[in-house]
């Protein structure tokens, strides 16, 4: 059974990831991709997607656009597809080129020890590694304003 790391200790059921609790060790998550060398002092935006998901389209650049805007500031965003296919991604990622870094997570193992119960999902994380914020959906204007006052905030020393 594949286990992810919550906070240094052994997962293997569901665990719900919530305000204030640590992002998990993504390298023990088997994902496929290459995720940023390091995470610690950061301010991570840990976004689940799927090809066939409306809303992530439409947030897709949005999210491009953050990390344009703050990433020299210590901002990293990482999407975490969930499609069961490479091909259904890389097509997605055709019609949709982005900046920031994707990883694959197609059995959904991430996706499931977080309890991602709609996408897009995300979660957005301090420099602390601790979740500040999470966001089930994308709601156009409302989402981006809500990224734009938290992002922010979350990148003050």
């Amino acid at each position: 059974m594949l286990a992810c790391l919550l906070g240094g200790s052994l997962v293997t059921a569901r665990a719900d990831l919530k305000v204030g609790d640590p992002l998990p060790d993504l390298t023990a998550c088997k994902l496929t991709g290459k995720l940023p060398d390091a995470l610690a002092g950061k301010v991570v935006v840990l976004d689940f997607w799927a090809s066939w998901c409306g809303p992530c389209t439409e947030s897709f650049p949005v999210l491009d656009g953050l990390q344009t805007k703050y990433g020299p500031a210590g901002l990293v965003i990482i999407a975490v597809d969930v499609d069961d296919t490479k091909s259904d991604m890389a097509e997605f990622l055709k019609k949709h080129p982005v900046s920031f870094v994707i990883v694959q997570d197609a059995r959904q193992y991430l996706s499931d020890k977080v309890n991602v119960s709609a996408l897009p999902t995300s979660f957005l994380v301090g420099r602390d590694g601790k979740v500040a914020f999470i966001h089930h959906g994308f709601d156009g204007a409302d989402s981006t304003k809500a990224y734009e006052q938290e992002i922010p905030a979350l990148l003050k020393p």
